[in-house]
């Protein structure tokens, strides 16, 4: 195993991993480099295996019940960082949550957050980390200046762009990045994935943004400025975009900007056919699959070549259905790249850059 960037990690996510708000958990248990993840912390799993509580598939990392749990399981393997794997709606930490974070301080871990809350604003718990000589890293706490206006250098890329957009909010968009990637790699084509949330940067995406932490007037600069970078840096002959949010979901409608000023040559759309209503508000219907195509090839100018399928709710049988009904309904290939592999995503991908 190569050595994490940063160090070995606790990953807290009490009551909501392997729900919608534990994604940052989900996305740390299937892959990260800037952490080597020693157990997820949430009691109602305790005793089983992360990944396979998840995805299925045995990950060797173990669910605990409480943070003295997992520091007294690592003791040969001593844990430096708790890292906050909660994305509940609106990025705020409640109370109990908070009082585990103050527990973890006072036994010895930095901490790592990417809610809206900020730890290093929080009086008590800053003066708690200082006590105990950790660090409290806030990674949505966007500094303001050195931010980037758009200008027009997107142009100057010659890497084919990809975004990985998707018809909701929570629905796997980041998860298949990084399955892509690989994908394209193994076919030759060096690719780079710029992230655009606080979990691509937890998994250590070189290049990456906080997307919903900036200023609008730099969205769009950012936006370009980091696949810009992501190319010229690398020499990549495809970037990826993380896509954040959907199009048309009434509190995260994420993916005009990425449209914009990320310049796609072509989308990948994740979708999660199971699921009737946006993320968080029942009430709120999803727009048929085919809409949300219309729509983004309206507003980019630019064609949808594939849709990854996100199979919560459906079992195997249901997923391999679903996939067959999308091919039918759009034309397009349609995979579940957690239990398919994404060489059908790659080979769209590649008939885009040899077009």
């Amino acid at each position: 195993m190569k050595a994490a960037l940063d160090g070995n990690a606790i990953v807290y996510c009490e009551k909501a991993f392997n729900t919608t708000n534990g994604k940052t958990a989900h996305g740390l248990v299937r892959f990260t480099k800037r952490y080597r993840v020693l157990s997820v912390v949430d009691s109602r799993y305790a005793g089983k295996d992360a990944g396979e509580t998840l995805d299925g598939r045995r990950s060797g990392i173990p669910v605990l019940g409480s943070i003295g749990e997992a520091i007294a399981a690592a003791a040969a393997t001593p844990a430096t960082h708790l890292v906050v794997g909660l994305a509940p709606d609106g990025g705020r930490l409640d109370a109990a949550a908070r009082a585990d974070l103050l527990r973890g301080i006072g036994l010895g871990l930095n901490v790592d957050c990417g809610l809206h809350d900020f730890l290093s604003d929080d009086p008590e718990i800053a003066a708690a980390a200082a006590a105990a000589g950790v660090r409290l890293r806030d990674v949505r706490k966007v500094p303001r200046e050195g931010l980037h206006f758009f200008t027009g250098k997107i142009e100057e890329v010659a890497a084919v762009r990809v975004a990985l957009l998707g018809t909701d909010s929570a629905v796997g968009k980041r998860t298949t990045a990084w399955i892509l990637l690989d994908a394209l790699e193994k076919r030759g084509y060096r690719t780079e994935m710029v992230g655009t949330g606080q979990t691509a940067w937890m998994q250590g995406a070189a290049h990456c943004i906080i997307l919903d932490s900036l200023v609008n007037d730099f969205v769009s600069g950012e936006i370009e400025h980091a696949v810009w970078s992501a190319w010229k840096d690398t020499d990549a002959r495809v970037v990826l975009i993380e896509g954040q949010g959907s199009l048309m979901n009434p509190a995260y409608p994420g993916g005009f900007e990425i449209l914009a000023a990320g310049r796609p040559h072509a989308v990948i759309l994740q979708h999660a056919p199971a699921r009737r209503d946006y993320d968080g508000f029942p009430g709120y219907p999803i727009q048929p699959i085919e809409h949300q195509i219309r729509a983004i090839e309206v507003v980019s100018g630019r064609r949808v070549v594939a849709v990854s399928v996100n199979h919560e709710g459906l079992d195997a049988a249901g997923v391999d259905a679903a996939c067959a009904d999308i091919t039918r309904e759009t034309g397009l290939p349609a995979v579940d790249p957690l239990l398919h592999g994404a060489d059908e995503l790659a080979a769209a991908v590649a008939r885009t850059i040899e077009r």
